[in-house]
């Protein structure tokens, strides 16, 4: 897990590798520091009585400040670099997930929630971010302290260092119980932070359908739920952690009681000849320093302890491979707009019931205009989704332009298949700019006659600032027409050689989805047109229709033919027909 996470630090190895060396001078000089000041001391102490040597207390006191200047300067350095690689590894770590998911198949993104993602990139990368800083600089300083401190205590105290072996034990065993407890919480509080995104992610997405049913209510309950579920976690392992101040004050002024009066027994008795006043001083300090530099230990415990289970989760997406592979040798050209499945059979897991799409078999010639009707969950996304690949055939093959998808390069494949969805998403930005996601380099004329195409530029020309209208995140500021419309001359301007509709003209009128149509069969013939619709006249005129039933062709044809053979055709139409009759 180590390893690959350290992949992420790249170019930031110097500040890596120098926070600790600088860490290592600081907490060196801060241990040498108590040495000379008692040193100091000892030589007052030693000149009571007699003449001062200020040149003796001066000296002390040069040594003293450039020590203190050092340390003071390491720290600066090794906090600095600290800052540049903690925040550089978040950076390239998250840079690492995002690219990752950007590559998954559809297969790979339906096995992670996208609350999940979310937080995987933004609440586990901050605590792995925590954790990184606290190794490369705490977890260096807290055991050299530990050690160093100890060392010149033994130096200093001789026999009062055996304070330390009574009360280091027990501080241990009370820091292992509080850190025991606490753990667990906070491993199960990580996949709660999931499904309180989730209900932040639903809310946000379908605050429409939430305010027309007048459930802001019971939305806020379940919310506050999934909130107060993670307080509560947290504050019970708060709660625990919170032994862990009283345990080390307690310890602190233990040994602030006990070195003093041991001490000074043994001043008084020896005439300070076993001990020094300068060595008592330096003894308190090193104290301090020992059982501050073990509350850190257990404060690294934590929150690495925490980023282990952080880890865990990024390293499960970092670990997952895309279901889908570009061959050895690509194809890197796609001929044109033919289509052919072959035999072919799709079920999304192996652990599905039954298969979504049985034996379809269907040829397509370039340039055709296509429709397929069906029923909901009759199949037909997951049809048109085998054709641009971002899910691969169970079963059987599916071709473009005479070539199994799986022989192409995904990139050029996907650049010659254009998808209209219903539930289309404009990003937030200009309508030149949105429009541009299909070819970044189309002029302003190319911009327009395209959106005239798609019956799109009449109601761009309506804004004040036309195609630099801004849009809203999601198209939250143009109906769902307009929105329809946008994404159609988006498509279009990829120039693909295969345009699939679907259901993409729901939100229109009749007329104007006629009036697109047309200017489907003027402008691109030679684009092969597939059109997924739940109104009979938006295929009438298709070259081919056809009908899925449960995941299989039920009938194919043109309209005359579908009308005398097919009956579920025949009842669709007969339904629309018979609805506008009544109107």
């Amino acid at each position: 897990m180590i390893k690959k996470l350290a992949r992420s630090i790249r170019e930031y190895k110097k500040a890596t590798v120098l926070t600790p060396l600088f860490m290592v001078g600081e907490v060196s000089l801060e241990c040498v520091i108590p040495l000379v000041t008692a040193r100091l001391i000892n030589a007052i102490q030693g000149a009571a009585g007699g003449s001062l040597d200020m040149a003796v207390i001066g000296k002390y006191a040069v040594i003293l400040v450039l020590m203190a200047l050092g340390s003071m300067t390491c720290g600066i350095l090794s906090g600095w670099f600290c800052a540049t690689a903690s925040s550089g590894f978040a950076r390239n770590l998250r840079h690492d997930l995002f690219a990752k998911v950007r590559n998954f198949s559809f297969a790979n993104i339906d096995s992670f929630s996208s609350s999940g993602l979310v937080t995987r990139l933004t609440t586990d990368v901050t605590n792995v971010q925590n954790a990184f800083m606290m190794i490369i600089r705490i977890a260096v300083r807290a055991p050299l302290m530990f050690v160093f401190a100890i060392s010149m205590s033994v130096y200093v105290g001789r026999s009062l260092s055996l304070v330390f072996v009574i009360i280091l034990p027990i501080l241990a065993f009370g820091l292992f119980a509080i850190i025991r407890r606490a753990m667990p919480m906070f491993r199960a509080v990580f996949k709660k932070y999931d499904q309180l995104n989730n209900s932040v992610q639903e809310n946000v997405k379908g605050m429409r359908v939430v305010k027309s049913f007048v459930r802001e209510d019971y939305e806020k309950q379940k919310f506050s739920a999934a909130a107060d579920d993670v307080c509560n976690d947290f504050t019970r392992a708060e709660k625990i952690l919170a032994f862990n101040s009283p345990l080390m004050t307690l310890s602190m002024y233990f040994c602030m009681l006990i070195i003093p009066y041991f001490a000074a027994r043994l001043i008084i008795m020896s005439g300070g000849v076993s001990m020094q006043i300068g060595n008592l001083s330096s003894m308190i300090t090193y104290s301090v320093q020992i059982l501050f530099s073990l509350m850190m230990v257990s404060m690294i415990f934590v929150m690495v302890t925490m980023a282990a289970e952080s880890s865990r989760r990024i390293i499960e997406v970092l670990d997952t491979d895309s279901e889908l592979h570009n061959p050895a040798d690509p194809v890197m050209t796609v001929a044109d707009g033919s289509i052919d499945f072959d035999g072919v059979s799709f079920r999304y897991s192996a652990e599905s019931a039954a298969d979504s799409l049985t034996d379809i078999n269907l040829h397509i010639k370039s340039g055709q205009t296509v429709g397929i009707i069906g029923s909901t969950g009759s199949g037909k996304t997951t049809l048109i989704q085998l054709i641009s690949r971002l899910y691969d055939a169970s079963k059987g093959t599916v071709r473009v332009g005479g070539v199994d998808v799986r022989d192409y390069d995904m990139e050029t494949l996907r650049n010659q298949v254009a998808v209209v969805l219903q539930k289309n998403v404009l990003f937030s930005g200009t309508i030149r700019e949105n429009l541009q996601w299909g070819d970044p380099d189309a002029s302003d004329e190319e911009l327009i006659r395209i959106c005239r195409l798609a019956q799109a530029d009449e109601f761009i020309q309506s804004f004040p600032d036309k195609y630099d209208t801004y849009i809203e995140q999601g198209g939250a500021n143009v109906s769902g027409g307009q929105k329809q419309r946008l994404c159609i001359a988006r498509a279009l301007l990829k120039k693909p050689k295969i345009l699939i509709l679907d259901d993409s003209t729901s939100a229109v009128d009749t007329k104007t989805d006629a009036l697109i149509r047309r200017a489907f069969r003027e402008e691109i013939p030679g684009t092969t047109k597939i059109i997924i619709a739940q109104r009979v006249s938006s295929v009438e005129d298709a070259d081919m229709i056809v009908v899925l039933d449960s995941g299989k062709i039920s009938a194919c044809g043109k309209h005359e033919q579908l009308m005398r053979e097919s009956e579920i055709y025949r009842e669709v139409y007969k339904s629309q027909n018979k609805g506008g009759d009544e109107q």
